[in-house]
């Protein structure tokens, strides 16, 4: 072992859950909090015992990534069973595929374009007067026009975010693809799938250790940080500093959950980008996991809000006056000794579970050569906005 006396993790998510193996396999006793009754943080998922349908508790995870080592780590403690997330949305009583490819693009527009024809149709109608888009909006209608931008990212993005697109970076758009082949694969990665038993009894047996101590239903305080060697927290960088200085600002979700006798909606996302429907999405969640056959079905309106401190936080919002407020949280941070911030929360950055997987594996490794003190909160402010 190469060090003496405990270490805390706080979170029992991915996050935790990883970093806390790695060092138990070293040898360090580890002690594991979470607030929560169950350990996966939002990656939860459990069997409901009225359909026998696998349900993602806090909304759908898909694992995808290029990143050979993380694909083979979770597959050392899960089957990763093959699925290909397929997005469909209604806009104005129309069903379309997303990403937007050839077929959303002909069908909208009651044409029958071959891949380049629908290129060069396409740069017609974006907005060329446009030289430098710096908002949301702005970098939609420079990249698809004002058709394609109205019927499928205004009102979407508005009700996701709860305010106009004006408001919001071009960098949020820049993550969506537009494809000229008829491809409605959501994601290009070359890894992608569901844990077959799910990611609640995946994280079970990354956290099944003779080393390990989870905690549930138990808060984490910094004043217990003198009882430990080392922490990593994984929750919200705002609350572990009491919120002194104001509480970041994330969206968190609502879920409306029903049954239905059936197949409900016949696909496992469909979107809605008409700002007129007050949700974003319908998730059925038997169409998660294709291998398995289940006459019911378990399904989740979706509704985004601003999150309150007592919500659960999804989605780091990250204009200006969090950025302000951000730039005071890390300045603190620097400040702590013996302590090393993780995580989508601890972090503040909206990370995908094998990035968020890569960064735990990374974290622990650098503080097993001793060269831990500062190298997460490095990699977090070297992150682009």
């Amino acid at each position: 072992m190469l060090g003496n006396g405990k270490i805390a993790v706080v979170g029992a998510g991915l996050s935790g859950a990883v970093i806390g193996r790695e060092l138990a396999q070293a040898g360090y006793q580890i002690e594991v909090f979470d607030a929560r009754n169950h350990i996966a943080g939002n990656c939860h998922t459990e069997r409901d015992t009225e359909t026998g349908v696998m349900v993602h508790v806090y909304g759908p995870h898909i694992f995808h990534t290029d990143d050979t080592e993380v694909w083979e780590y979770v597959n050392r403690f899960q089957t990763f069973m093959p699925y290909k997330n397929r997005v469909k949305t209604t806009s104005n009583d129309q069903v379309y595929s997303l990403p937007v490819n050839l077929h959303t693009i002909n069908q909208f527009f009651s044409k029958n374009f071959r891949p380049e024809e629908a290129r060069a149709f396409i740069d017609e109608q974006a907005d060329k007067t446009i030289d430098d888009p710096k908002t949301f909006e702005e970098q939609a209608l420079r990249f698809v026009g004002r058709d394609l931008y109205e019927a499928f990212f205004q009102g979407y993005t508005q009700k996701q975010w709860g305010c106009s697109p004006t408001e919001l970076p071009a960098s949020i758009l820049k993550r969506l693809p537009v494809r000229f082949n008829y491809d409605d694969n959501y994601f290009f990665h070359k890894y992608q799938g569901m844990p077959e038993n799910g990611y609640t009894d995946m994280i079970g047996r990354v956290l099944d250790h003779e080393n390990i101590t989870v905690n549930l239903e138990t808060q984490f305080h910094r004043s217990q940080n003198r009882d430990f060697s080392h922490v990593f927290y994984s929750g919200p960088l705002d609350g572990y500093f009491d919120y002194e200085i104001g509480q970041l600002g994330y969206r968190t979700l609502d879920f409306e959950r029903f049954t239905y006798e059936g197949d409900y909606q016949g696909c496992a996302v469909m979107n809605y980008g008409d700002v007129s429907v007050p949700y974003t999405r319908i998730t059925e969640h038997k169409h998660f996991s294709p291998w398995e056959e289940h006459a019911g079905s378990v399904c989740y309106r979706e509704f985004s809000r601003a999150c309150r401190r007592e919500d659960i936080p999804y989605y780091p919002v990250r204009l200006i006056k969090e950025k302000e407020q951000l730039a005071d949280y890390v300045s603190r941070a620097e400040r702590e000794t013996s302590i090393t911030f993780v995580g989508r929360l601890g972090t503040y950055r909206y990370l995908d579970m094998d990035v968020t997987i890569r960064e735990a594996l990374d974290t622990a490794r650098f503080y097993l050569s001793k060269k831990a003190e500062s190298a997460s909160m490095r990699a977090f402010l070297h992150t682009p906005v």
